[in-house]
């Protein structure tokens, strides 16, 4: 009775498969997770910790006083006294040459003043005619004499000049060393007199900044041939130009431990749900870099999973694309020095969906975006297919074709893998080279690259006819990708879908794209699954999912999105 019972027990070597297959899984995950953990830390080691230099501890926060400001000349105060406090300023800004403090006296009173401000930041004409022109030239009435020379009506002094002899709109009042110099550097004019304690911060700054013109990144036939600039006041006013409603809330935050940049966060405070507005002003607020230069830091830094090839945070340079996400009861993250916004939360359909969408009648819409969900497939998937049919099943081809790449692959001496290989670094190397090299070079270099480079690979027998067309049909359908990092991704991950084809053929495709699926399902954007509304499943919103319903049948914002205000038409 034993021998018939061990006779069925299996043999170490299927104990040894069946512990690796339980093992390697749970190694992955532990593996993933220290991953993770490591980049939220910030280091690799858990000993390392992030030290925080004394000169970004202000003496409130060390105990050793009330001032709360950090870094060099941080809680020194201006006297009041002229000349102490031009040395002072002179001992701060140093060594640069592009600020200039103009002395002069006040006309009437003959008062000292000075104006620093720096070159290059400051409209000249502004400052001579509405700062030096009404001091130096007209002067204080000589009713008014007499107060300029009591140091007691010190009050009275600045009161007066912000309200009858200076005629601008912005003027702030400050006695920190450290607030002057920044707003200098800022472009802001810095005005000090005799007698007056502090100083005046007067914005008069006009940067140079390109024109209004169609965004670069995002082709567009029909629709506002408009894209954000690099100037965050001119990107909020597009936004109230396109989106005039009172419940268009923008909160501006400044972001940068060492070179701060205006950031701010755009909501319509009666569709977004709150709990989303919090949860993107905590993440903007707790980053901690020295510096944002562009959007794309803080994607990164927001962002719910390092880890994953896709993008959970929109990048657009259009308007139009951001006042529709906002009626969604989307947030917009716009940073100050780059014209592309960010849109959060966002799901994969949206990165397959384009504005003209609902610009064009509903039905050709809906064409183009199943055209797109199809190019997005062969992107990713194409390549991988001929590897697989190639080498593993060429049974599953019909008979005439598979006569015709066989001849055609004759004289080819790589296996399918290393052949397509070749074929999509290629289109890559061309790919990147196009964007780098200057605009009237570029064309050239793509027929150069494409056509006589492609030709003269056939003819060498260094690939086949076939691959060729396999290879440009994918490159072609990556390009109806309308936004750019998206299709980056899909590019991506079509090498590993070309390796799990060499290995395991189209077993291996099927597997691949499973595992794609199954992480995406997985994924989330701010608390919205990634793939929403096919996962979980909202039936009221798939009128604007593949096909992309008559606008009359749109009443209902997205129910993911957990609007407030549900209805788009009251």
């Amino acid at each position: 009775m034993w021998s018939t019972i061990l006779s069925y027990i299996p043999k170490w070597t299927i104990w040894a498969q069946a512990f690796m297959v339980f093992i390697v899984p749970v190694i992955m995950v532990v593996i993933i997770n220290w991953v993770n953990t490591a980049i939220k830390r910030g280091s690799f080691s858990r000993k390392r910790k992030m030290v925080t230099s004394p000169k970004d501890i202000s003496p409130a926060e060390a105990g050793l006083g009330l001032g709360t400001e950090t870094g060099h000349y941080a809680n020194i105060k201006l006297t009041g006294t002229y000349t102490t406090d031009v040395i002072t300023v002179r001992e701060t800004f140093g060594k640069n040459a592009d600020v200039h403090i103009r002395e002069f006296r006040i006309r009437g009173t003959n008062t000292r003043a000075a104006i620093m401000f720096t070159e290059g930041l400051t409209d000249t004409d502004l400052l001579d005619s509405y700062l030096i022109k009404p001091l130096m030239i007209d002067g204080i009435p000589e009713l008014k004499q007499e107060s300029f020379t009591h140091p007691e009506q010190a009050d009275f002094l600045s009161a007066y000049l912000k309200n009858q002899i200076l005629p601008v709109s912005e003027i702030q009042e400050t006695e920190s060393l450290q607030e002057v110099a920044l707003g200098v550097l800022l472009g802001k004019n810095a005005l000090l007199i005799d007698g007056m304690p502090g100083a005046m911060l007067i914005g008069t700054s006009r940067l140079k900044t390109r024109s209004v013109g169609e965004p670069l990144s995002e082709g567009l036939l029909r629709g506002p041939r408009i894209s954000f600039t690099e100037e965050l006041s001119d990107n909020t006013g597009i936004l109230r130009r396109y989106g005039s409603d009172q419940s268009l809330f923008i909160e501006k935050l400044e972001v940068g431990s060492r070179i701060k940049k205006d950031l701010a966060v755009a909501y319509i405070q009666d569709i977004a749900d709150p709990k989303l507005v919090a949860e993107v002003l905590k993440r903007v607020k707790s980053i901690d870099m020295d510096m944002m230069l562009e959007s794309g830091y803080v994607e990164q830094l927001i962002e719910d999973d390092t880890l994953s090839p896709f993008q959970q945070v929109l990048n657009t340079e259009r308007p139009d694309r951001v006042i529709g996400a906002l009626l969604e009861g989307r947030v917009a993250i716009l940073l100050d020095g780059t014209p592309f916004a960010l849109v959060v939360p966002v799901t994969f359909s949206m990165l397959l969906q384009s504005p003209e969408d609902y610009y064009e009648r509903w039905i050709p819409s809906s064409f183009l975006r199943v055209l797109r969900f199809m190019a997005a497939m062969l992107a990713l998937l194409a390549p991988a297919l001929y590897i697989s049919f190639i080498s593993f099943h060429p049974g599953l081809i019909p008979t005439k074709l598979v006569l015709t790449i066989i001849e055609t692959r004759s004289g080819v001496p790589f296996p399918s893998l290393i052949e397509a290989l070749i074929m999509e670094l290629s289109i890559e190397i061309l790919r990147e080279a196009g964007i780098r090299l200057p605009k009237p070079i570029a064309p050239a270099m793509g027929i150069v690259g494409g056509l006589i480079i492609g030709q003269a690979a056939v003819q060498a027998g260094i690939i086949s006819q076939f691959l060729v067309i396999v290879v440009a049909v994918t490159a072609i359908s990556s390009f109806t990708i309308p936004v750019y990092s998206a299709g980056l991704t899909l590019r991506l991950l079509r090498f590993a879908a070309m390796f799990s084809a060499a290995v395991l053929g189209l077993y291996g495709v099927v597997m691949f794209f499973l595992l794609v699926c199954t992480h995406l399902a997985r994924l989330s954007s701010f608390g919205v699954p990634y793939i929403a509304p096919a996962v979980p499943y909202h039936l009221s919103d798939w009128k604007d999912f593949v096909i992309r319903a008559p606008l009359n049948m749109m009443r209902r914002r997205p129910d993911m999105m957990n609007p407030i205000d549900e209805d788009r038409k009251e």
